[in-house]
């Protein structure tokens, strides 16, 4: 009986419409931030590995109801990504499923987000030729894995990092798109007016072929040396535990080697705490989005955040990230 009781309950805080709390500055709120040329103000000798930067977790995501939506939907194609990255966005998170002809359309698990690879790439590039002191940190990631809840790559087609080359273009920076290069952590001098590929990720969470930065070649699927991905949250109630692995992987941040980029991922889903209730919060159980901009607010000595991935960010917080530069 009370197993059954505890299962109604967590279907009912499921599909609860109202279960994430309101819109604030720090949640939901992304189209009242307006940072389309931030990085102009720092200087060209800086590392990436030393800048702030607000990012997103599966930065496209917008379609297949509140178990699959991470994003605030400002359009299908580039819509939602054009609009990110005028509010301040420099970290982005793409996962692409092999279609016919060769080609890469956007997925999160099953779901096609209305968009295809090519639109990300117009975007990008309309985005950077507007805004050329600019530059975009890209995750990219083969969603399909053929199980239950996922998507199936096309049959017959090229393998994923051969169709990669065929989009791989003078947008990026080269040394982060050459197979097998390894490249080192540049300076934003270098890579202004560009995309920079950070790492490629196979179905299953493994590196490509050395594709992005050679720093990234042990980031496999989850948490290691220099990313905090621990994107299981059991429940409601494990969001505090969320809450504490971003905070405490700040702390790492800040403390941790100075030439190597940090990615600190405050998203976390399961069956029982949807994206906007980890983000959010949700039934008083404080959200990650919330909790990160008192932290920041607060201090703590940090003078470097890395990049953070967040879900439905608000402009408050986009703004404090970027504010540590």
């Amino acid at each position: 009986m009370k197993r059954a009781l505890a299962v109604l309950i967590a279907a009912f805080v499921l599909f609860l419409p109202g279960a994430a709390f309101a819109a604030d500055s720090s949640y939901r709120t992304l189209s009242a931030a307006n940072h389309p040329d931030w990085l102009a103000n720092v200087p060209d000798n800086k590392s990436l590995a030393a800048l702030s930067i607000p990012g997103t977790h599966e930065t496209m995501s917008i379609f297949g109801g509140s178990l699959t939506q991470t994003q605030e939907d400002f359009g299908a194609s580039g819509g939602t990504l054009a609009r990110q990255l005028t509010a301040g966005i420099r970290m982005i998170d793409i996962r692409a499923r092999v279609n016919s002809g060769n080609t890469f359309t956007i997925h999160h698990g099953a779901t096609y987000q209305n968009a295809n690879f090519s639109d990300v790439l117009g975007t990008l590039s309309a985005f950077l030729s507007a805004h050329p002191t600019e530059t975009v940190i890209m995750r990219l990631k083969q969603e399909c894995t053929g199980e239950l809840g996922s998507c199936t790559d096309v049959s017959g087609q090229k393998s994923f990092q051969d169709i990669f080359d065929s989009y791989a273009s003078s947008l990026f920076w080269a040394p982060s798109v050459t197979r097998g290069a390894a490249a080192p952590t540049p300076t934003l001098g270098a890579v202004r007016g560009k995309v920079v590929l950070a790492v490629m990720h196979g179905a299953f969470g493994s590196p490509i072929e050395h594709y992005g930065l050679a720093q990234f070649a042990t980031w496999t699927d989850g948490s290691s040396t220099y990313i905090q991905d621990n994107y299981s949250v059991s429940n409601i109630g494990a969001i505090a535990t969320k809450r504490d692995q971003v905070r405490r992987f700040l702390d790492t941040t800040n403390a941790g080697d100075p030439t190597k980029l940090y990615v600190n991922f405050g998203s976390g889903s399961s069956l029982f705490a949807q994206p906007q209730q980890v983000a959010g919060g949700a039934l008083g159980v404080q959200g990650v989005d919330p909790f990160l901009l008192i932290y920041l607010n607060e201090g703590h000595g940090l003078t470097r955040t890395g990049a953070i991935m967040m879900d439905f960010p608000g402009s408050g917080l986009i703004e404090k990230i970027i504010s540590y530069n």
